[in-house]
């Protein structure tokens, strides 16, 4: 099979009982030095954790009771290797902290896992659209959902100073920009 047509990545909602290999993945793909194997670190523009057990767990609690977020992942022999989190808003979803192992980074496992997310909302919520925010500087990954029909709306939104569950900033400048997608049938 080639590049251009690869087969959809396999899914499944998480549970509470997936929390803690969840944090585990996503502090290791964004935050320390073990971010720095993959090309989507954060490591140079905030320290700390990008989220916590608690934090996932609460979120996945959410998603179980009421419907209305999921969090997709996606696991191989070691465990989870991708994961994002959906938000439905009405006719319209929000992605966020799409995750993908630092080694794995680069092997088309971001992008499947994406349009997996694509497709559940889609089809699941029945959204027609989907939106997200990127910290401002990172250009590099903002590139990579341009190519993948993303478009920066023109507005921002602040980086939430102060409130350490986000990270702890290494500079005074951070914000998000807001990208949006329509999604087709």
């Amino acid at each position: 099979m080639n590049r251009s047509t690869p087969e959809p990545l396999a899914v499944r909602v998480a549970t509470a009982s997936d929390a803690a290999a969840l944090c585990a993945l996503v502090n290791s793909a964004y935050r320390g030095d073990s971010s720095r194997r993959g090309w989507t670190t954060e490591a140079d523009l905030l320290g700390g954790q990008r989220t916590d057990v608690a934090a996932l767990q609460a979120f996945i609690r959410d998603s179980e009771s009421q419907g209305s977020n999921a969090m997709l992942l996606h696991e191989d022999v070691a465990g989870p290797a991708c994961c994002v989190q959906l938000e439905r808003r009405g006719e319209e979803a929000y992605l966020g902290m799409l995750t993908v192992r630092p080694l794995d980074q680069g092997s088309g496992r971001g992008r499947g896992l994406l349009e997996a997310a694509e497709r559940y909302i889609r089809e699941v919520w029945g959204a027609r659209a989907v939106s997200m925010t990127v910290i401002e500087q990172r250009n590099e990954l903002i590139a990579w959902y341009e190519r993948r029909g993303y478009h920066r709306t023109g507005q921002t939104a602040p980086f939430p100073y102060g409130d350490e569950r986000f990270g702890e900033p290494k500079r005074p400048d951070l914000r998000f920009v807001v990208l949006r997608k329509e999604l087709t049938a």
